[in-house]
């Protein structure tokens, strides 16, 4: 499709997610059954993962038959169609969060272990393509996992679509996945940034601010009125910087920069219980791992990380 290359863990899904085939029941049908179809399970949201062959070697995704599959999860298990793969692979997450005993099934028992998204995308354990891939199952499995029930009329809905909607039998209403749009912002002054932190961070830890957009609200929109209502700041302009999808449960995390209007600024003291403005000299040496200890970034694996190395770079 030529899109490029996004530098935020969670982006650059590699699958063709086929959508215009979701509606065909016969071919979701046929790729289910097919044996070269894949399907990584999920155990209360956390994926299947295969470990280590050697040092450095990194992890793998637990791909399952749906042979074994229907030993985990019954003979009608909750799979959702992810995409073809470049090998022309369908690949499927399936929700096994019924397994009485996840960690001693005999049908998994030394094959791998469930694995929280989080701690392996900040260990870098597995490749950023397939952590992409993780993101979308963990975020299509929440969702209906959340969904179960109409929203109209409050009957059990029932799953279509490949998983990419829910009806309702009674009332007819269709419901599909949602994502919610967060801005998350860098705002900057001359040759400073300003971060701030929320009291249930670790100590030290300072990081970009952010908030959901509103209904009725623009990007631009968002970014000011979350920057005011955090800090005091006045913001002059607004420039986009990139995406991230963030499935925890199902965000899309809008990244921009900020310029603010002067260097004035007040703490709210309930989003935020501390903040200030950090010079581009501060931020490096962090970056670089030569701070002096006062305060520490997020780990590259988030998007407030690459904010504030653009702004280092800049």
């Amino acid at each position: 499709m030529g899109i490029p290359q996004n530098p935020n863990i969670f982006a650059n899904n590699p699958l063709d997610r086929a959508s215009y085939r979701r509606a065909d029941k016969d071919w979701v049908a046929a790729q289910i059954a097919d044996a070269s179809s894949l399907f990584v399970p999920f155990y209360r949201l956390s994926p299947f993962v295969l470990p280590e062959e050697k040092p450095s070697a990194g992890k793998d995704v637990g791909w399952l038959r749906m042979g074994l599959l229907r030993e985990l999860a019954g003979p009608e298990p909750l799979v959702v169609f992810l995409g073809i793969n470049k090998r022309g692979k369908s690949l499927f997450a399936a929700d096994v969060s019924g397994l009485k005993d996840h960690e001693n099934h005999p049908a998994l028992k030394g094959l791998g272990a469930f694995e929280d998204l989080r701690g392996l995308a900040m260990a870098g354990e597995i490749t950023p393509t397939e952590l992409a891939i993780l993101a979308q199952g963990k975020s299509m499995i929440d969702w209906h996992q959340r969904h179960g029930f109409c929203s109209v009329c409050g009957t059990r809905t029932e799953m279509s679509e490949a998983g990419y909607k829910r009806q309702c039998p009674s009332c007819k209403a269709e419901h599909f996945p949602r994502t919610d749009p967060v801005v998350i912002m860098l705002a900057t002054h001359g040759d400073m940034c300003f971060l701030g932190r929320q009291k249930i961070w670790p100590k030290g830890m300072h990081s970009a601010l952010a908030g959901f957009i509103e209904p009725g609200e623009s990007i631009e929109e968002a970014v000011a009125r979350e920057l005011h209502e955090e800090a005091g700041l006045t913001t002059a302009s607004v420039s986009y910087h990139s995406t991230q999808p963030w499935p925890y449960p199902s965000s899309l995390m809008i990244g921009c920069m900020a310029v603010a209007e002067n260097d004035t600024f007040k703490i709210d003291g309930i989003e935020l219980s501390e903040g200030r403005w950090f010079s581009r000299d501060e931020v490096k040496a962090v970056l670089a791992g030569k701070g002096d200890g006062s305060f520490w970034l997020p780990p590259p694996f988030a998007i407030a990380h690459q904010l504030v190395k653009t702004f280092a770079e800049s």
